[in-house]
């Protein structure tokens, strides 16, 4: 496996660390087939009971790398963007996530895939879509409200609000927080601790509590997938990108 994603295998758990931090985890190409390899080897581990997703360095995910937006490629087969968001979200798998600091963009819209979320005092939670151009994807329009109610949706999804971990915490996006040097050990207890359970038991409950089905999820992330392709080539996203280059304000 990459450097890119650390993959350990303990005690039933895998642990995957995302290993950019000089991008500020950025998530690529490569990243999003690694983390797609590694889910679909958890469900095909019989070794492996849970998983846990965390990142080194600050931060968590600065969001999707700007660079596979400037400079898209086809890739061979099914995109490997499409491929992580499908294995996350169909992942039979407990997914314990601790999120050690900012989780911007799918770095925020990934958490809803996920079981138990837990995050370090200093993390924060943006989803800045409409600041670019943009528009929710990994059928977060779907999930977000009905993880935290359409309030919270607004506030995070249009008007861009960043949250603090005990805002998220009230808001319900996440379940604990811990101080940072605290959150990787006690988010490995947990997963380790549902690793220790009985596995069908897991799976089932993991199941009746997600509420919706994985037909739903596909359908919403088809209806995003093409606002998104639509924005991704509207002169709205192009003046973000020349903004953020220039260092200054977009004009819409």
């Amino acid at each position: 496996m990459s450097s890119i994603l650390i993959v350990e295998k303990k005690n039933r758990v895998m642990r995957l660390t995302i290993n950019r931090p000089e991008l500020k985890n950025a998530l690529n190409r490569a990243l999003y087939a690694a983390l797609a390899d590694a889910l679909a080897e958890s469900q095909s581990d019989p070794q492996i009971r849970a998983v846990l997703l965390t990142a080194t360095g600050d931060t968590f995910t600065a969001g999707n790398d700007l660079d596979d937006f400037i400079n898209p490629i086809e890739e061979t087969g099914t995109p490997s963007v499409i491929r992580f968001l499908k294995a996350i979200s169909e992942c039979e798998m407990p997914i314990i996530v601790a999120v050690n600091g900012p989780a911007i963009g799918v770095g925020l819209t990934m958490l809803l895939h996920c079981d138990m979320v837990y995050a370090s005092k200093s993390a924060r939670f943006r989803a800045p879509f409409t600041h670019v151009g943009l528009v929710p994807e990994a059928a977060s329009s779907l999930l977000l409200p009905l993880a935290v109610g359409n309030a919270w949706a607004n506030d995070l999804m249009i008007a861009g609000r960043t949250l603090t971990a005990e805002e998220a915490l009230s808001a319900g996006l996440i379940s604990r927080v811990f101080e940072d040097e605290a959150l990787v050990s006690e988010s490995l207890k947990v997963a380790e601790q549902v690793a220790s359970l009985a596995p069908n038991s897991v799976k089932q409950s993991k199941r009746l509590i997600r509420g919706v089905t994985k037909e739903q999820v596909r359908d919403q992330m088809k209806r995003e997938g093409v606002i998104f392709a639509e924005q991704l080539a509207s002169a709205e996203f192009k003046e973000s990108v020349a903004a953020f280059f220039e260092k200054r304000g977009p004009n819409f």
